[in-house]
Parts: C-alpha cells; structure tokens; sequence
C-alpha cells in the first residue's frame, strides 16, 4: 500500500493539535476541580466544631505534633550555637504588653508556686547577683525569619537551684507587667540550660522595645515564647495559659 508522505504528515499534526486540545481542556478541567475542592475543604473546615479556637482537624494536628515533641524532648539536647562574629543587628518584632507605662526603678519580678509557700520579690539587682550565663544562639520567629542573637542573664534552673519550685510542679508561666500577654512552658523546657531570664542582649542591656529589663529567652521555641517585659512568673501543677496557643498556634511552638 501506497502513502502519500505529505498526507501522512498532515494526518500527524492533527493529531497533535487535537491532543494538545485535550491536554489542555484536561488541564484545565484538573485544575478547576482542585480548586473547587480546595475551596471545598476550607469551607468545610471553617464549619468544624472548635477546641481552644482552632478547627477540631487542626487541634488533632497539634496535638499529636504534642505528643511527638513530649517524646523526643531532651534537655540535653541543645540548640546549637554559633561564634560572636555570627552575631546579627536586633530586630524589633512585636509590642503586646509593652505598650503600657511602667516603672524601671520600682519594676521587680514576682514569683509564685515557690516550694515554701510564699511568693519572691526579685530587684534586677538581686538578679544580676545570680549566677551569669551567656549563650548565641538562634532566634526563629514563626513568620520565618531568624537572627543570632548573644543572650545574658541568669539560668532558670539557677534561679531554681536557689529557690526551689512546688513539689507538683510541671509548668511555668510568665506574664508581661500590664498582663497583656503571656505564655506557658512544660517544665523541662522551661528548666533547659539555655532557658535565659535575660537582662542583656548582644552585650548590652535590654532596650524597652527588646523587653527591658528583663526578658526569656528559649533557645528551644519561637520567638513567640520569648517573652518581652518579666513582669511575673508562677510554678504550677496545671498547665497555664498561652497567649498564641489561644489564637490557634501550637502550644509548645518548638524548632
């Protein structure tokens, strides 16, 4: 059987022609229904019930991200660390409880949850008094971004060591001056080596925008959980309040 080479070929490009249509139109199609399926599902999950204001898939999510960080959480692991010539400019990110006025002369720490009963006072003074740790490391934020940072100040496991917790304890919680934002720590984190109340910040004291006078600093979390302005602190059997974990974001916020 005879063909015409020139019929052939314009047999071929048709049939090409035709198969990039259907590509496309297929393309197309499969792009559409993931978009509606997208639009779908986000419907469907603003619709879930909520636990702790966060769509009930997403508070599973956490929560197994949780049971995942109890497990493989160790405080000798550390978060590493890097040479002073590392060391970045600061950044200011974030003003929720140090807008209001207070202070720097009459500011004092206080204490709860303590073994004996009775809060403590601390001047930052009696703090600087405390035995002195120095670390660089790494401050993430959870919008993406990350600075080394030189972090001064006492150890919470000192501090401690020197006033001991409740029996009971498994918790820490801090809270700004004005009590306007706050955060809680599982112990362990909060008694990690690099756990910081720091009162200086790349070899100088805190500015307010960077929590002056006294700041945490948790090597092992976001930034979220660096909280500016000590103003209090408490010990507990229960696990406290979290200013972030209450709009939706993880608890523990770990690296």
């Amino acid at each position: 059987m005879n063909i015409d080479p020139e019929k052939s070929e314009v047999r071929e490009e048709t049939v090409d022609a035709d198969s990039a249509r259907w590509m496309s139109r297929r393309s197309y199609l499969t792009l559409l229904a993931g978009f509606a399926g997208s639009v779908a599902g986000w419907k469907w999950l603003k619709s879930t019930s909520k636990t702790d204001n966060t769509p009930w898939p997403l508070r599973e999510a956490f929560q197994f991200n949780e049971k995942v960080s109890n497990a493989v959480y160790s405080p000798e692991r550390l978060s590493p660390t890097f040479p002073e010539s590392r060391i970045d400019p600061p950044r200011q990110n974030g003003i929720i409880g140090l807008q209001t006025a207070f202070d720097p002369v009459t500011w004092r720490l206080r204490v709860s949850g303590l073994r004996d009963g009775a809060p403590a006072e601390f001047s930052l003074a009696e703090i600087k008094a405390m035995p002195r740790t120095e670390v660089v490391t790494e401050l993430r934020c959870i919008e993406g971004w990350s600075l080394v940072v030189k972090w001064a100040g006492v150890a919470m496991k000192d501090l401690v060591k020197l006033h001991p917790h409740r029996e009971d304890a498994g918790f820490l919680g801090a809270t700004t001056p004005d009590g306007e934002y706050y955060v809680g720590l599982d112990l362990p984190v909060a008694l990690h080596p690099q756990t910081l109340l720091c009162y200086e910040m790349n070899d100088e004291p805190l500015s307010y925008p960077h929590g002056a006078p006294l700041r945490l600093a948790v090597p092992g979390a976001y930034g979220i959980k660096h909280l500016k302005r000590m103003g209090s602190m408490a010990f507990a059997a229960e696990r406290p309040p979290d200013y972030w974990a209450e709009r939706g974001y993880d608890y523990y916020s770990a690296q």
